[in-house]
């Protein structure tokens, strides 16, 4: 039985989906101006991983996670550019999709560009109004009072006094409170065409919030299952989400028996660089591509899923060689029957138990990889027709984590796109010329073709029938 850890209860809680059978979720994506971050890769994995788990465990899952396309950053980055606001958001979005392909990641159901939403986020802030939760301020900008929402500050757990204005949040003197966020921000003069569109309240654009609100309410309903982010979302961005959705639907209000927002709320943890979260700020930041430039995609996603994802992980090198050396010992395991299929598994098999009693524990992934390497031992200390079983059971469950699909030997013989270094051809050169150095008995000259061959990374591994294999350290 599943269990998801829920934010909003700060405990982990049996999941029940609202129609059985079904899983609505939303997550809220990638803002368009600039190349996408190894944070932004962990989102885009561990919700990956989440859906493949769903489904697997038999649901139908409709994913959803949004692109935010208008916004302060984009506008000033396409001013900078001049170029147009839609020039610049969908050649981001591209690269978006190119990087969340080059990671194997499936894409979601539906992917709402928040300025296709216009008229549903003005629709929810005039009901807003109408609920006197919202009033326009003499600078022209609608802003939502938060105060008035007593319930305000359940997903943070923190009182209002507690709370402050956070990131994004601009603190204007028009504003009633401090803490009062801009559902439409009214149009400066200076700014461009593209980046007002007209209101009730006049020429301007949305807030930040008010967008996820608006799509994932219209595709998926006014209430639905999962909601996901980051963890730096948390505050204020999805409570903020709440007081909006659940003030345009209840008003002031909600009463104990009205359907929440969403269910259950699930916050990835945060990536860190040498101990320090990841910032641009800091300058401490890697895009996706550019890690891809030094190691294999599925080394990536290894090393995001080999931590819990609502603990914070830090990203170095090392931890990339580690994990990449941790799918060389599974791959290895599988490359010893080359011939073995993804198994159907029962889901009473004991393997497949261990695995799932670790996925259905709030997506324990670092255990359910235990599991894997445990099962990989067993290949290893087996023969034959078992070791063939073993094998495909192996693949098939990592298959369910996205890992472990790709044939043994192009993995351990992969390298990095930027490695340099010898290329297969010049080694089976090498291997040939060590075979012969063997044949005419000038085992020296052997021993020192592998020795320079390892000193290259390159792992020889001498097998019955006088076949050598080789892959990489």
């Amino acid at each position: 039985m599943l269990q998801i850890y829920n934010t909003l209860s700060r405990s982990k809680e049996v999941f029940k989906p609202i129609i059985l059978g079904k899983v609505k979720m939303y997550v809220c994506g990638m803002t368009v101006y600039d190349y996408c971050h190894i944070g932004h890769a962990r989102v885009m994995i561990v919700f990956d991983m989440v859906v493949r788990w769903l489904r697997a465990s038999g649901y139908e899952v409709l994913y959803v996670r949004n692109i935010t396309d208008i916004d302060d950053k984009i506008i000033n980055r396409a001013i900078e550019n001049g170029e147009p606001i839609s020039a610049l958001t969908n050649r981001f979005i591209d690269a978006m999709h190119a990087d969340s392909d080059e990671l194997g990641l499936m894409h979601p159901d539906l992917e709402p560009r928040a300025t296709d939403y216009i008229t549903q986020m003005q629709g929810m802030i005039g009901r807003l109004i109408e609920n006197e939760l919202a009033y326009q301020a003499e600078d022209g900008d609608v802003n939502f009072a938060v105060r008035l929402l007593p319930r305000y500050g359940q997903l943070s757990g923190k009182s209002l006094d507690e709370l402050n204005a956070g990131e994004r949040v601009t603190v204007a003197g028009s504003k009633r409170d401090p803490l009062d966020f801009v559902l439409w921000k009214s149009a400066k003069p200076e700014e461009p065409a593209d980046t007002r569109w007209g209101s009730p309240w006049g020429e301007g654009r949305p807030g930040w919030h008010i967008e996820c609100s608006a799509m994932s309410c219209d595709l998926l309903g006014e209430h639905f299952d999962i909601h996901g982010g980051g963890a730096d979302l948390q505050f204020p961005h999805h409570e903020n989400e709440i007081a909006q959705s659940e003030g345009a639907m209840y008003g002031q209000n909600r009463k104990e028996d009205d359907a929440p927002f969403v269910n259950y709320w699930m916050h990835n943890g945060h990536i860190r660089v040498n101990q320090e979260k990841m910032s641009k700020s800091l300058g401490n930041f890697f895009l996706i591509r550019d890690v891809l430039k030094s190691y294999d995609p599925e080394v990536l996603r290894f090393f995001m899923l080999k931590a819990h994802y609502r603990s914070p992980i830090n990203y170095s090198d090392a931890q990339l060689e580690e994990a990449r050396a941790g799918l060389v010992r599974l791959y290895t395991a599988l490359s010893q029957a080359p011939h073995s299929e993804k198994a159907m598994l029962d889901a009473n098999h004991p393997w497949a138990k261990r695995f799932a009693d670790a996925m259905n524990d709030d997506f324990n992934t670092p255990e359910a990889i235990a599991v894997l390497f445990d099962l990989a031992s067993e290949v290893n200390r087996t023969q034959d027709q078992e070791k063939l079983l073993l094998a495909s059971t192996l693949k098939s469950l990592g298959g369910a984590l996205n890992f472990l699909q790709r044939d043994p030997t192009a993995f351990l013989q992969s390298g990095s796109k930027d490695q340099g270094g010898w290329s297969p051809e010049q080694i089976e050169e090498q291997i040939a010329a060590r075979a012969a150095a063997k044949k005419a008995k000038d085992f020296a000259k052997a021993d020192l073709i592998r020795k320079t061959l390892l000193e290259q990374g390159i792992v020889l591994e001498d097998k019955p029938g006088g076949i050598t294999e080789w892959r990489r350290a």
